[in-house]
């Protein structure tokens, strides 16, 4: 509805419409050259999850465009700079890119997310991706089935250079995963999977990570202990550091209800050392230690986190809609519009809950408007001022 986009518009980032100019994304049409009516076409399909065939019926109807399926599929992949600069200048308004002091250099997270395609009969596939912060340039985007090897969460599915900083979640944390890219020159950082990551000490034996996390008495405390990660029996293994960092009294309080929560839904026994780890952050990592002390290593985790808080709504959005398979660069604009569509989402909801009770800015105050006649200015100090 008309005020329903305009509301929408508000939250939209600062010069979106010069962006999309500047990025070709107008270029080639003929008429309907208008970026307000492209992205609200785009998000027909990207965010309410109609396909190219439903959605381009829906711009006819509506007088938004003249534009066939292929069309729009065509206009989608000339649209994702465009969508990519969007993701970049939310992410940015939102305070995500501040990087470490010192390290100006980008990082690669990585992540993958399933999705299955409209229909009772619908595919389901996963999707696997990594993107550079802070330029949210998408470098490697690839699609698999959801079982069988060579499908699940890994480092191993991705490209590495040597150089690469590649940082993950704990479902990448496995000695074969963080081998490949140790092995082909990268480094790592990953949430410790307590289970399932072996550590082994200086001399070969088993690392008692609990015991070394239990000396952080205080939240902030800090520590870091030099590991080899890999199997006893391994001849050889990949040399890093576990950081950790002990959570503030509230934040244990969260994870410990949400661990007793889940244990209690599937009908497990919650151990008492799972119950202990979760008072702390942990993680491993092949970060050089003479330019990543361990305070810097937990800040770039930090920042993967908040961009994670983006993912997990992604996820949820990815949901919906028909995923392009077979053109790697239409699915990098679907998943640039994906990301957009998380990131608005996420503003909107930031908005409406934190800034006023009627949920959105208020406009400047030259913007006068007129209530029954008589006009009405937005007073000095108000939210959007």
């Amino acid at each position: 509805m008309k005020e329903d986009w305009d509301l929408l518009m508000s939250f939209l980032p600062a010069e979106w419409e010069d962006m999309a100019i500047q990025s070709g994304a107008l270029k080639g049409l003929r008429k309907n050259k208008s970026p307000e009516h492209l992205l609200r076409v785009l998000l027909l399909h990207l965010g309410c999850g109609y396909s190219l065939s439903e959605t381009a019926a829906r711009a006819r109807k509506s007088g938004l465009a003249e534009l066939s399926a292929v069309a729009l599929m065509k206009r989608l992949i000339k649209s994702g700079p465009w969508l990519q600069a969007l993701c970049h200048a939310l992410f940015t308004e939102q305070g995500m890119f501040r990087n470490p002091p010192g390290h100006p250099l980008e990082m690669r997270l990585v992540d993958a997310t399933t999705v299955k395609e409209p229909g009772k009969t619908g595919s389901l596939w996963r999707i696997h991706y990594s993107v550079r912060v802070p330029s949210l340039q998408c470098d490697y985007f690839r699609l698999t089935q959801t079982e069988g090897e060579g499908t699940g969460e890994s480092f191993t599915r991705f490209p590495v250079a040597e150089g690469d900083y590649l940082i993950g979640d704990r479902g990448y944390s496995t000695a074969r995963s963080i081998a490949h890219v140790a092995d082909a020159g990268g480094h790592v950082l990953v949430r410790v999977n307590t289970g399932s990551l072996p550590l082994r000490a200086s001399d070969g034996s088993r690392f008692n990570l609990l015991q070394a996390v239990r000396g952080l008495h205080h939240y902030r405390d800090v520590g870091s202990w030099p590991v080899t990660v890999g199997p006893k029996d391994s001849a050889s293994g990949v040399a890093g550091r576990v950081c950790a960092i002990r959570k503030s009294d509230a934040a244990i309080a969260i994870a410990e209800r949400k661990l007793r929560e889940n244990a209690s839904s599937k009908g497990r026994t919650l151990k008492h050392q799972t119950l202990e780890f979760a008072r702390y952050v942990i993680v491993f990592t092949t970060f050089p230690s003479s330019e990543f002390p361990p305070d810097q290593v937990l800040e770039w985790y930090r920042i993967r986190w908040q961009v994670e808080l983006v993912f997990k709504r992604f996820k949820s959005i990815a949901q919906l809609g028909h995923l392009p398979r077979h053109d790697p660069e239409s699915a990098k604009a679907w998943l640039y519009g994906k990301l957009f569509t998380a990131l608005l989402t996420e503003r909107l909801i930031h908005h409406a809950v934190a800034i006023s009770p009627w949920g959105y800015e208020l406009r400047p105050s030259q913007d006068a408007r007129q209530v029954a006649g008589v006009p009405v200015h937005v007073p000095s100090g108000l939210p959007g001022n």
